[in-house]
C-alpha cells in the first residue's frame, strides 16, 4: 500500500492541540480543502498547515470564523485590511475596559474602609471611569385613600 503525502487529520490536529472534529467543522465551513488519499482520508500538506496555524492565531485574536473566512476568500488586500481594522478597534476597546476594570480592582483592592464602595478615593476613581451617580429618582406619591391599585393585568388580585 502507497502513503500518502501530507499529515493525517489526527496529527495535524495534535500538532496543535486540536481535536480533529474541529478540522472537519473548518473544513465544512470552507476554511480548509484538505487533500484526500484513498478512502476519501484528508491529507494535510505544508500549505494547510500554515492555514490551520493562521486560524489559531486569527480565533486567538479575536475573530470568528466568519472573519477570517472574510479574510481568506478576498484577495483584495483592502477589503482584508478592513476585516483586521474592525477586529484591532474591537480588541482595542476591550482592552481599554480589561484596564479601567483592573483599575478599579486594584482602588478596592487597597481601600482599608469598611465599605470600600463609601470610600472617597475608590468613588473617584469609579467617577472618573463611569461618571457619577444618577441622582435619585423623586419619591412617588402615595396613592390617594379608596384609590384602586392597578396591577400588570388590572385591578390588583384580577388576573
Amino acid at each position: 500500500m502507497k502513503s500518502s503525502p501530507g499529515m493525517s487529520i489526527g496529527a495535524a490536529a495534535a500538532r496543535f492541540g486540536l481535536a480533529p472534529h474541529v478540522l472537519r467543522h473548518w473544513e465544512a465551513e470552507g476554511l480548509l480543502a484538505p487533500a484526500r488519499a484513498a478512502g476519501d482520508r484528508r491529507r494535510y500538506g505544508t500549505g494547510d498547515l500554515y492555514r490551520i496555524a493562521m486560524i489559531v492565531r486569527a480565533k486567538g485574536a479575536g475573530l470568528g470564523l466568519e472573519e477570517i473566512r472574510a479574510m481568506f476568500a478576498t484577495a483584495a488586500p483592502a477589503e482584508r485590511r478592513e476585516v483586521l481594522r474592525r477586529r484591532r478597534d474591537e480588541l482595542r476597546r476591550r482592552i481599554a475596559e480589561a484596564r479601567a476594570a483592573i483599575e478599579i480592582i486594584e482602588c478596592a483592592l487597597d481601600c482599608d474602609h469598611e465599605d470600600f464602595t463609601r470610600c472617597a478615593h475608590v468613588q473617584s476613581v469609579i467617577g472618573a471611569r463611569t461618571g457619577p451617580p444618577a441622582p435619585p429618582a423623586p419619591p412617588r406619591p402615595a396613592p390617594r385613600p379608596g384609590a384602586q391599585m392597578l396591577g400588570a393585568h388590572g385591578p390588583a388580585g384580577l388576573p
